[in-house]
């Protein structure tokens, strides 16, 4: 009864979190398909371990750091190609087309900072994650993450300003 329950719990904190996790995915990989099949890929490791192993209050830091252990994965193993506005198909939906668009802008500003301010970034406002929980992800003080966060959100103004002042 214990195991069943703790498992339906388990099961509801994915649930709230997919939508968190798979923007989070996408914006670091900048592939739909691919941030799901991450995203499916951690629910499965999660929910392979052992439900007596597995702390509820936990279950949130885990998942995002497996998603962010296989992005980086991801990134290491494959020919990392990002999707250029020339290249989307006309035959796309428009959703994948809109999708795609801010990717890229989202993506072309991230990438003007340094990539460990732009994947706090990424964590704090795709993936909806406290410091804490940035921090313990990253292995990184909390402080830290703040810091990290604060200084790319600086030059993130700073590159929209420049932006609009051109």
């Amino acid at each position: 009864m214990f195991k069943s329950k703790k498992r339906n719990t388990i099961s509801k904190i994915v649930e709230e979190n997919l939508d968190y996790l798979f923007r989070f995915a996408f914006y670091r990989i900048g592939n739909r398909e691919e941030a799901e099949d991450i995203v499916y890929e951690a629910i499965l490791k999660l929910l392979e371990k052992d439900a007596k192993e597995i702390k509820l209050e936990s279950v949130r830091f885990y998942l995002f750091r497996i998603v962010f252990n296989l992005c980086i994965d991801k990134q290491r193993t494959q020919d990392f190609h990002r999707v250029l506005i020339d290249e989307i198909d006309i035959e796309d939906d428009t959703i994948d087309i809109v999708e795609k668009l801010e990717f890229e802008r989202i993506d072309n500003y991230l990438k003007n900072i340094e990539p460990r301010e732009a994947d706090i970034i990424r964590m704090k406002i795709m993936g909806d994650l406290s410091f804490v929980e940035i921090s313990k992800i990253l292995s990184i003080p909390q402080s830290t993450a703040k810091s990290r966060f604060k200084s790319g959100m600086i030059k993130l103004r700073k590159l929209f300003t420049e932006k609009k002042e051109s």
